[in-house]
């Protein structure tokens, strides 16, 4: 009999840029595919790919110089046609998933992105929310988590990574205009609920990233306490959870995205809140 319980979708996402979405989305499946020995399934909807290139690494030259189909191909319906193949072809799935990454070994795959992403659905007349959630639930029902890196913008992307996930994880940084993606966040997932009624779709919490500063001491000086303060107002407003665990700044993040584990600093303290995180969901114990 099926597991009705799995696949869990979550969506990284927030309406503003650079709060660490793609090295969180990276970083929780690589936990749950090392840690929880699940098996993962990241889907890359930022067209800017850094998801992509942080989980394929050297070989996202090779998948770009040999264009190698990915989630642009999904978006389109089919594969185009190629030296090698001379008409459109029907969308075969393991010829987009990328297997056995870098950062999360035989249990974490990744449906890649391409620069050309947003091009490609500027150009379609009438690109179809729900495609990825009709391809999740035809050919990925066989994995237990998918996690889906968003673009910080609303746009079909938003709406199809709605459509696919039950939870929306949002990071955020302890700065100032910390919250100004929280509106419309909370606004465009309103508007989608009352849209699409029987979607259960839920924000199980908002993860402060960058907790500390190298440069402002252990506390990250008295901004840091002043933004918190208005994240967790504004979150309660929403009736979104503020996770108790943060994720420290640290320079060992970037030398774990490049798949080096030495010397890491603060960077394992990543997994307190992983663990926080997916016992909030019921999926680790």
């Amino acid at each position: 009999m099926a597991d009705v319980t799995k696949p869990i979708c979550i969506s990284v996402i927030n309406m503003k840029g650079g709060v660490g979405k793609t090295t969180i989305a990276a970083l929780l499946g690589r936990y749950a595919s090392l840690n929880l020995d699940l098996k993962v399934l990241a889907v890359d909807l930022d067209p800017q790919a850094n998801l992509s290139q942080a989980f394929m690494r050297q070989q996202y030259r090779k998948f770009i110089g040999e264009q190698w189909p990915s989630i642009v191909e999904i978006f389109n319906g089919y594969l185009p046609p190629t030296s090698g193949t001379p008409s459109p072809k029907s969308i075969d799935m393991s010829q987009i998933v990328v297997r056995n990454t870098p950062l999360g070994g035989n249990n974490l795959e990744i449906i890649p992105s391409r620069f050309d992403f947003s091009d490609n659905l500027i150009n379609n007349l009438k690109p179809n929310p729900r495609i990825l959630a009709q391809v999740i639930s035809n050919e990925f029902q066989d994995r237990d988590i998918i996690i889906i890196d968003c673009a910080p913008t609303e746009s079909v992307l938003t709406q199809a990574a709605y459509h696919a996930s039950r939870y929306v994880l949002v990071p955020v940084r302890p700065e100032f205009f910390a919250t100004i993606g929280f509106p419309l966040l909370n606004d465009s997932l309103t508007i989608f609920k009352k849209k699409n009624l029987g979607h259960k779709i839920d924000v199980s919490g908002v993860v402060i990233n960058n907790s500390t500063y190298h440069y402002s001491g252990n506390w990250g000086g008295p901004e840091r306490g002043r933004s918190i303060d208005e994240i967790k107002q504004e979150a309660t407003k929403n009736g979104w959870v503020v996770f108790d665990r943060q994720i420290p700044f640290s320079r060992g993040f970037s030398k774990m995205m490049r798949g080096d584990f030495k010397q890491l600093g603060d960077a394992p303290r990543f997994y307190y809140f992983a663990s926080e995180y997916f016992k909030s969901i019921g999926v680790e114990q």
